[in-house]
């Protein structure tokens, strides 16, 4: 057996330092700049309320709360941004709030961990008791007596279908004062490696035409919403060439219904990556409305229509999903996520965490989120094994060219003091105990990695690359969309 590693009884090594390189789209895959395939997990840090972002607030991100997501291996934050707050006046952009922006990403990016700038917004402006959009670039209001029933299903409102609509005709000039918006934060991270990208808009409502969203999704819609994506996507890439744009689909996606992004026209921009979100509805409703908890019963078949319209869109595109939220109040929802998204090699960002949160990434949530996983492969990814009720983990990859090796973070939740290590096909070279290990190909042939509690059989990968089971609480994968290179 080539290549065998067993981690000592003592602490365990700390987590490298930064050196963090530009992420790019190619093929379905993200890559780095050493040339390998990337994998990440992270969290959303969403600031909805004025002033936003503010020093010691309790909720803007910290050194130590970076410290403690970079311990438990995430190496992303969605962090939320705001229109209204980048340009609270119209037509003037608030650089103090650029500077805020930029004090996180930098503070972040000192613990190693990417960045995703989300332009967010819910229930599209103040107006309607939401956030995002300020008043001056919305002209819609409420009628008198107009029932405002709140988040969810204020996206009924006439008024606000009024407010969506004014966006997409773009009427009063709206998406050209958010694209000189977007600009401005994309110029400001101009040369900022540890910027993931800058996604659009989260969870856009179609307005008015919504209802003809169901029960196949709204290509007409979609054509016209791409349309505005495009619009967008050239101011940000008119002030930084490089920065990979997120695309959301329209949030009727949250209601299973397929996105038609991508099919007239294509998608031909680079570094375009498609960020979708997976939420089971009935558990959602459960939480928001009050409704009984048995519903959460339906999420897995909610769940895998999701997905597979996940499989769909990728299978038409080919450029990368990233899952942007996801979260619930119960880990066997958690799991319909992180297991499926296992299965395919996909990136998330779990909804969501604040500073003043301290570490709530222990118990049953931690066993979902604080997952063993391949952060960086050197190669093509064949086959992952995660097991949430050990920690045990196995991992095949197809060699190819990188000038760094592969590097597999080790969940200090289920391993905080020792592992097992072995490798075929290749070698271990980083120190006994290493939070991240670093493995080296032997030479062209699949390299399996396996780490699991000492003295324990581990888990098996599906030998012919397809799914498999790890059990109830563990996932397998064959990646579909990775058969060749990630070029």
């Amino acid at each position: 057996m080539a290549g065998i590693g067993a981690a000592g009884a003592g602490s365990v090594a700390a987590v490298p330092g930064a050196g963090l390189t530009p992420l790019h789209a190619q093929g379905a895959a993200l890559v780095d700049g050493f040339g390998r395939t990337v994998l990440l997990h992270g969290v959303n840090t969403v600031d909805k309320d004025a002033p936003y972002l503010m020093p010691g607030d309790g909720f803007t991100l910290t050194d130590e709360s970076a410290a403690l997501l970079a311990r438990h291996g995430f190496n992303t934050v969605r962090l939320g941004v705001s229109f209204d707050g980048l340009m609270p006046t119209e037509g003037v952009v608030d650089t103090g709030y650029l500077d805020r922006v930029e004090a996180v990403v930098d503070t972040l990016a000192a613990h190693g961990i990417y960045t995703l700038l989300d332009n967010h917004q819910d229930g599209l402006s103040e107006i309607w008791g939401g956030n995002g959009f300020p008043e001056w670039a919305i002209r819609a209001r409420p009628a008198e007596g107009e029932p405002n029933p709140g988040f969810p299903l204020y996206y009924l409102m006439p008024s606000m279908n009024a407010g969506w609509d004014g966006v997409w005709n773009n009427t009063y000039g709206v998406l050209d004062h958010l694209g000189v918006a977007l600009g401005a934060l994309a110029e400001r991270m101009n040369g900022r490696a540890s910027v993931l990208g800058i996604e659009l808009l989260n969870e856009p409502w179609p307005g008015t035409p919504f209802l003809t969203c169901f029960p196949d999704g709204c290509p007409d819609f979609d054509a016209k919403y791409q349309r505005a994506l495009q619009r967008l996507t050239d101011a940000v890439r008119a002030r930084n060439t490089t920065v990979p744009v997120f695309w959301e689909p329209n949030v009727t996606w949250n209601e299973t219904m397929p996105s038609h992004l991508g099919k007239n026209p294509p998608i031909t921009s680079p570094n375009i990556v498609f960020s979708p979100h997976d939420y089971c509805i009935p558990s959602q409703l459960a939480i928001y409305l009050g409704l009984p908890e048995e519903l959460r019963a339906v999420c897995p078949v909610q769940q895998d229509k999701t997905w597979s319209n996940i499989d769909s869109f990728t299978d038409r595109t080919d450029i990368p999903t990233m899952v942007t939220e996801f979260g619930d109040g119960d880990p066997t929802v958690l799991r319909n996520t992180t297991t499926r998204a296992d299965q395919r090699f996909i990136g998330w960002h779990y909804w969501h965490y604040r500073a003043a949160d301290g570490d709530p990434f222990r118990g049953d949530l931690g066993r979902e989120l604080v997952r063993t996983y391949p952060q960086a492969t050197a190669g093509t990814p064949e086959a992952m094994v995660f097991d949430s009720s050990t920690g045990d983990f196995a991992y095949r990859y197809r060699p190819r060219t990188a000038s760094a090796p592969t590097e597999i973070y080790v969940s200090d939740l289920f391993h905080p003091d020792d592992y097992e290590v072995l490798v075929t096909g290749g070698r271990v070279t980083s120190a006994a105990g290493a939070r991240v290990v670093t493995v080296e190909a032997d030479g062209t042939a699949p390299v399996t990695v396996r780490i699991h509690r000492p003295g324990s059989t581990g888990v098996e990968l599906p030998a012919d690359g397809g799914t498999g089971s790890a059990g109830s609480s563990g996932s397998a994968s064959g990646f579909p969309w990775f058969t060749g290179s990630a070029g």
